[in-house]
């Protein structure tokens, strides 16, 4: 499966479409920057959590 199809799944938005439709170059680059910055965002925040999670003093007897 293509990560543009599992994104079109999860975010319900015609991503090939837009970019088809794109006025110019800048407009693609925003459409493809806004569609994968939340997942990054998701990712690096988990493993923030995961890494302060793993570190924490209590669990380290």
């Amino acid at each position: 499966m293509k990560l543009a199809t599992l994104l079109f799944l999860i975010q319900q938005v015609d991503i090939e479409g837009k970019i088809k439709n794109a006025p110019d170059g800048s407009y693609e680059i925003g459409v493809v920057i806004g569609t994968y910055l939340p997942f990054v965002v998701l990712v690096a925040l988990a493993y923030f959590v995961y890494y302060k999670a793993k570190n924490r003093k209590d669990l380290n007897d």
